[in-house]
C-alpha cells in the first residue's frame, strides 16, 4: 500500500485556524470569498489553471448568518444557526449546502442537539452510510461513536491524510462530525483542499494523470490486523475499488486530485507512454503515486480546526482529506460522525 505515514508529520505543521469574529453588517451575512486573498499574480507560476468560480448562493440570505473564512484556501466558521433549525429549513440547509461547496469544511460551535437532530440535518444531504468495522450506535444507525479514552486500543487510522470510503465503489459524500466530549488541548483535526493541490500541480503532471486510475483498498488498511479468514471476507465484502486519479465534482465541475492513504496502486499505468524499462514502472509508478498523495501535507492547502465541545465540522468529502491528531493522551476525546452516502466518481 502507498501510505500516507512518511508524510503525516508535516500536517501537524498548520497553523490552529484563528477564531477571531467582528460583528458584520446588520443586513446579510459577513461572507468573505477565498478568492479574495489568493497571492498575487506575479508569484504564480504561469501554467496554473485558472480557479474554479464560487458556486452561485441562494437568494434567500439570512441576516443573523454569519461567515468567517479561515483560510485563503478551505474553511470557514460560520455561527448565528443550529443545525437542528436547518434540519427543518429548507432554505436556511440550501444557504449551509451552497457555503460547502464553496468553503469544502464548515465549522460551527456551540451546537447542543440531540443525536436525532444531528442525523436529520445529515440526511439533508442524502442517506446515511454504516462503518463495516466501526458500526453505528445501535439507536441511531448511521451515526459513528468514534470514542477515545485510556481504554481505547491503540489504532492508526485516523491520523493519516484521508478521504474517507474510498474503499468503497461510491465514497461518502461528505460527514457531519460533531464533539461529544474533548481533551483539554490537543486533538485537533486538519482538512486539505485537494481542488487546488490539484490545481497547482505542475502542468506535466497534471498530463500525465489525467487519464490513470487507481485501486483503493480496505482489506490493507482496516483489514491489515484481522485473522486472514476475517481479512479476506472483509474484501470479499468490499472489493477493492477502482478510481480516476482525477475525479470530477457533481457539482461544481472542479477537479480534483484523488488519491490518498487508502490508494494502493495505478491500474492502468504500464503503458508505452510510461514506461520505456522495467524500473519506469517498479518503482517508478509507485513513486509518481507517493508524490501526488504527498500533496495533502503543504500547510497551504490546510485547515487546522481545534475541538470544544458540541463543536461540529461538515465536510464535502468529495473534495477533501483529513487528519485526526492523536496527540492528545491521556485526554479523553469523544465525537458522533454522520457519513453520508456518496455517488461513483467520475
Amino acid at each position: 500500500m502507498a501510505s500516507a505515514a512518511s508524510v503525516a508529520s508535516m500536517a501537524s505543521a498548520a497553523s490552529v485556524a484563528s477564531m477571531a469574529s467582528e460583528d458584520g453588517p446588520p443586513s446579510t451575512p459577513r461572507h468573505t470569498s477565498p478568492q479574495e486573498c489568493t497571492m498575487p499574480d506575479t508569484l504564480r507560476p504561469k501554467e496554473l489553471p485558472p480557479a474554479p468560480p464560487a458556486p452561485p448562493r441562494p437568494g434567500a440570505l439570512r441576516s443573523s448568518l454569519d461567515v468567517e473564512p479561515l483560510t485563503c484556501t478551505i474553511g470557514a466558521e460560520v455561527s448565528g444557526v443550529s443545525l437542528a433549525d436547518a434540519a427543518r429549513d429548507d432554505d436556511l440547509f440550501a444557504e449551509i449546502k451552497s457555503l460547502l461547496l464553496q468553503y469544502k469544511v464548515l465549522f460551527l460551535r456551540d451546537q447542543d442537539i440531540t443525536r436525532a437532530d444531528h442525523i436529520a440535518f445529515a440526511e439533508r444531504f442524502g442517506a446515511l452510510e454504516d462503518h463495516p468495522v466501526a458500526g453505528s450506535d445501535p439507536d441511531h444507525p448511521g451515526l459513528v461513536r468514534i470514542y477515545k479514552d485510556l481504554d481505547s486500543a491503540p489504532e492508526h487510522y485516523e491520523n493519516a491524510l484521508h478521504t474517507d470510503g474510498t474503499w468503497r465503489e461510491n465514497p461518502s459524500m461528505g460527514a457531519v462530525l460533531r464533539c461529544v466530549e474533548s481533551p483539554p488541548v490537543g486533538g485537533d483535526t486538519i482538512w486539505v483542499n485537494m481542488t487546488e493541490a490539484y490545481r497547482r500541480l505542475p502542468e506535466h503532471i497534471r498530463a500525465q494523470i489525467q487519464d490513470l486510475r487507481a485501486r483503493h483498498s480496505i482489506e490493507a488498511t482496516f483489514g491489515a490486523v484481522m485473522p486472514e479468514d476475517q481479512r479476506h471476507a472483509l474484501k470479499a465484502r468490499f472489493p477493492d475499488a477502482e478510481h480516476p486519479v482525477v475525479r470530477t465534482h457533481p457539482e461544481t465541475g472542479e477537479q480534483i486530485l484523488f488519491v490518498n492513504a487508502f490508494t494502493t496502486h495505478f491500474v492502468n499505468y504500464h503503458t508505452p507512454a510510461n514506461v520505456r524499462f522495467g524500473q519506469d514502472y517498479a518503482p517508478g509508478a509507485s513513486h509518481l503515486l507517493n508524490y501526488l498523495i504527498s500533496q495533502a501535507a503543504v500547510p497551504e492547502y490546510q485547515v487546522r480546526w481545534r475541538w470544544r465541545k458540541n463543536s461540529v465540522a461538515i465536510w464535502d468529502n468529495r473534495s477533501t482529506q483529513h487528519y485526526a491528531v492523536q496527540d492528545y493522551w491521556p485526554g479523553v476525546r469523544r465525537m458522533e460522525r454522520a457519513g453520508i452516502v456518496g455517488d461513483r466518481p467520475f
